[in-house]
């Protein structure tokens, strides 16, 4: 840990909220694309994203901060849904479709959601805590 540490609280709550930030957009781009189809026949639809988070020292400071590792794709197999008119319907009708569960993406969403307003919160009550102790320096 640093030795003000103030500044690093700030330094660790910003981490969070950047990588909360980067988790709220990919369950955003899986939540847009749940019903994206393949653009023909056969053609694999969108793949549901995943992301990961590591550690990481900041050198500098000597914080241990949270940052996204990867961004990869889901390897669960794709839905199938019996639907003939779609441009995307093999010979038999079918169509795969995202390997997105809605229900799911909700809940990440929430908890990402809470997360990074909870870092937010330690950014607002550090800043306080600096101005508290400016204003009591001028005292």
């Amino acid at each position: 840990m640093s030795i003000d540490p103030l500044a690093s609280s700030l330094h660790i709550a910003g981490s969070g909220l950047e990588t909360q930030s980067a988790r709220l957009r990919v369950v955003a781009e899986n939540i847009a694309n749940a019903r994206s189809t393949g653009s023909f026949a056969g053609a694999d639809p969108y793949a549901r994203k995943t992301i990961t988070f590591e550690d990481e020292l900041d050198r500098a400071g000597g914080d241990t901060l949270v940052a996204v590792k990867t961004i990869g794709v889901d390897k669960t197999p794709f839905r199938i849904e019996h639907m003939p008119g779609n441009p995307a319907a093999d010979a038999e009708g079918d169509v795969k479709m995202p390997n997105v569960d809605l229900l799911f993406e909700m809940a990440d969403m929430r908890e990402a959601n809470r997360s990074y307003e909870a870092n937010l919160q330690v950014v607002k009550q550090t800043r306080q805590m600096i101005s508290d102790t400016i204003d009591l320096m001028r005292s």
